[in-house]
């Protein structure tokens, strides 16, 4: 049963790595990989003298990293509410209701955004009807709030679906532990911070390390669908940088440099993120 697997990872995975030699050669497509002139790293000494690098860089870390630390211990959080939950119905139509928007599209979520905060929009008239503001707030026309606004919506749209594998650890405790625990007199805060928690740190851990790995992976469809010409110094993220260089404009061995570089920082932190892990529980997530 491992083997269609692993069949798939080889295809799209493995094989298609050759491809990555573009990043050290002046490819185009109407040459072949093998032929193409060998040019070593000027594909990267570009991209890192690209007065764009540094604010695609800092808008990439500045997004992912705001993602990271509300949306990482907030998807712990709901996860404890929801298994604290005593009705399997409640707690199951909780579950569906929270898992609901990761399997909604951003070309669907984005537009729902844009309306909500639009001028006219549902936010701006329920501000003005509660008197809050007076006039309505510029959210898309804003570069300064792009970043509040791709961090909640991303948060939103994820939460639920981050809690599962929580929730699925938390479902292999022990219940006489909480039985031994109320007997002692424990409360149900004690009992979260005593028992829960720390019976699920391994998984805590493993999905730290993963989501530590990812940040300098922003969402790309989201950055497309909320970006426009107004919020593009704020909204412009490597990824989104990647797409334009390489299947807008063609250079792909440019944009292969660059992603080449992501992927390589992205494992520097990962096994940093690793190391850091097992230094503090003295046991390794992998």
């Amino acid at each position: 049963m491992v083997w269609p697997g692993l069949i798939l990872m080889a295809i799209f995975n493995f094989i298609p790595m050759y491809g990555i030699i573009i990043a050290f050669k002046d490819y185009s497509v109407f040459d072949t990989i093998a032929n193409a002139e060998w040019v070593g790293f000027q594909y990267f000494e570009e991209f890192f003298s690209d007065p764009n690098f540094w604010k695609v860089l800092k808008n990439t870390v500045g997004i992912s990293f705001f993602k990271l630390i509300i949306g990482f211990p907030l998807a712990i959080f709901v996860a404890v509410l929801i298994n604290e939950l005593i009705s399997p119905k409640f707690k199951k139509m909780v579950q569906t209701v929270s898992y609901l928007p990761h399997f909604l599209s951003w070309v669907i979520l984005g537009g729902m955004f844009i309306t909500w905060l639009s001028d006219a929009g549902l936010i701006n008239n329920l501000l003005m009807d509660f008197n809050i503001i007076e006039k309505p707030i510029r959210f898309l026309t804003d570069s300064k709030k792009y970043w509040s606004i791709a961090v909640i919506s991303d948060i939103w749209k994820e939460l639920g679906w981050n809690t599962i594998l929580y929730i699925a650890a938390m479902t292999g405790i022990n219940p006489a532990l909480y039985e031994a625990a109320k007997i002692d007199g424990a409360t149900k805060m004690q009992q979260i911070f005593r028992i829960t928690i720390p019976s699920i740190r391994h998984i805590i851990a493993l999905t730290f390390v993963l989501s530590v790995g990812g940040l300098l992976g922003s969402n790309l469809d989201q950055t497309l669908v909320l970006q426009n010409p107004v919020n593009y110094q704020a909204s412009e993220v490597i990824n989104s940088y990647v797409y334009k260089m390489g299947i807008q404009q063609g250079d792909f061995s440019y944009a292969t440099a660059i992603g080449l570089f992501v992927s390589f920082f992205s494992l520097i932190l990962v096994v940093i993120t690793h190391l850091v892990t097992r230094k503090i529980s003295d046991e390794s997530v992998f």
